[in-house]
């Protein structure tokens, strides 16, 4: 194994690594994995209640947990390790329809032969992480692909660092930008904007409680999002605004900051009209515009959400996350900096950038982008059926939808008490959806575009309904 051309007398160089890989031991390790993973997960393809018997130690672990983390999570979701599709077993038995897959991490659902097969083939590289000082070539593959994608319709975007966590890569995307404008150091975002939880991150968050008790590393100036209830009102207000504080504070903003589709914020979808109006003017006053794409990428009729609205000319800094498993930071040359301030010991695990290219690939054979792709025509059967349970339950559930695979609705009331109540019924009927935005206060689904089918929408409708009509007798 590992002879060189020298030594072997062929014309090609060989590698050790390479010899490794194309070992037939591994082969039939990888057939065997797939074989076992396929037969031990193939039957979880239902919801299904805990075990009473594992219910004494799930409950011990729960409180290990909260012990170790300093306070209970957010659900009692403790992972076997296991699922098929997008249906997972927890460590009490029970099997749920998980439509929120981590806020977007499992694009391809639980278990998928290919994303472990990659993960594999990570697990036997010498390095685990990789970081400033050892890159590995699929280093090199993700960061290409990331960029050919974001350039096919002429978004300027040249360059991609590669980060550990969403929150990084939108710091990453802030220094950008902040070394390029300075000394300006004041920021533009949107009303209910979430970047991340960093220091700085916090600080652009547009959630008070997310920064209490800590001081705050930017100025931040909030215009209102586009309205999908009064479009052309909201736009002209988000002109206005945006008008006023570019004259309020001329030469002084080092960014525009903006999710296409409000994540956290509640699930609302932007507009090519909505978006041009605020980014031509952006551009005449030398303002660098950072679309923050961790969790709308690969879920519209494009892979980037930018370039589903037709902005590729504004993309000046883009940020992914989530579903790439990897994390990344792109921008064009321009933006390129001057001094050493986008180092990192860790810019990923060898694992994470093995799947992450899977990930490209699951999405691409999967179909999910096009006018009419996957993406799209899922959405509106899901948003169809939301609308038919609207029509039949008005006062527990309302649109709007969402956008491509970011599905939502509004439960009951809207209060924060509701949504989270009728969460967690979901919770326990067997679905798996998430709170976002605030006034009113959402139910989010992400479900894995890669490997959603109509019957899986289906499946999470009944539990839905099911949901809701045990709702209904808690709130009266």
């Amino acid at each position: 194994m590992g002879q060189s051309s020298e030594s072997s007398g062929s014309s090609h160089p060989t590698l050790a690594a390479a010899d490794l890989r194309a070992d037939s031991r591994i082969a039939e390790a990888r057939r065997l994995i797939a074989e076992a993973v396929a037969d031990h997960g193939g039957g979880l393809q239902d919801v299904r209640a805990a075990n009473p018997d594992l219910s004494g130690a799930y409950e011990q672990l729960l409180s290990r947990l909260a012990d170790t983390r300093g306070g209970p999570p957010f659900w009692p979701y403790l992972s076997s390790g296991l699922g098929h599709g997008p249906y997972v077993e927890l460590a009490d038995g029970s099997v749920k329809l998980d439509f929120i897959g981590g806020i977007g991490v499992h694009g391809a659902g639980h278990s998928h032969e290919a994303m472990i097969d990659a993960a594999f083939d990570a697990a036997f590289e010498d390095t685990v992480m990789q970081g400033n000082l050892q890159q590995h070539p699929p280093s090199i593959k993700m960061s290409e692909r990331l960029i050919q994608l974001a350039r096919v319709d002429g978004a300027a975007i040249d360059h991609c660092l590669l980060s550990t966590s969403g929150a990084m890569a939108n710091e990453n995307a802030l220094k950008i930008a902040l070394h390029h404008k300075s000394p300006a150091d004041r920021i533009i975002a949107f009303d209910n904007a979430f970047a991340g939880r960093s220091l700085a991150m916090a600080a652009l968050t547009d959630r008070p409680n997310y920064r209490m008790g800590l001081p705050l590393a930017l100025n931040v100036d909030y215009l209102p999002f586009r309205d999908p209830a009064n479009p052309e009102r909201s736009l002209r207000w988000a002109v206005d605004e945006l008008h006023r504080l570019l004259n309020r504070h001329p030469g002084r903003y080092a960014a525009f900051w903006a999710e296409p589709i409000a994540g956290e914020g509640g699930y609302y979808p932007g507009s090519h009209e909505f978006f041009r109006a605020l980014c031509e003017p952006l551009r005449e006053a030398g303002v660098p515009i950072i679309f923050d794409e961790v969790q709308s990428f690969s879920r519209t009729s494009r892979p980037y959400a930018f370039q589903h609205y037709g902005l590729d000319e504004f993309a000046d800094i883009v940020t992914v996350g989530k579903i790439t498993q990897v994390c990344a930071t792109l921008y064009g040359e321009v933006f390129k900096p001057k001094g050493p301030i986008l180092s990192q010991t860790f810019t990923g695990s060898s694992s994470s950038i093995a799947t992450g290219l899977k990930m490209l690939d699951l999405l691409d054979s999967g179909k999910c982008f096009g006018n009419q792709g996957q993406n799209v025509m899922r959405h509106d059967y899901f948003a169809a059926q939301l609308a038919s349970l609207s029509e039949k339950y008005p006062a527990l559930i309302r649109g709007p939808f969402g956008e491509g695979m970011m599905i939502a609705f509004t439960p009951g009331d809207g209060s924060a008490d509701q949504a989270k109540q009728l969460m967690m019924t979901m919770y326990e009927v067997g679905l798996l959806g998430f709170v976002c935005g605030s006034d009113p206060t959402r139910i989010r689904f992400l479900p894995p575009p890669a490997t959603t089918t109509i019957e899986h929408i289906d499946a999470a409708i009944a539990l839905l309904e099911s949901s809701l009509l045990k709702f209904s007798k808690q709130v009266g």
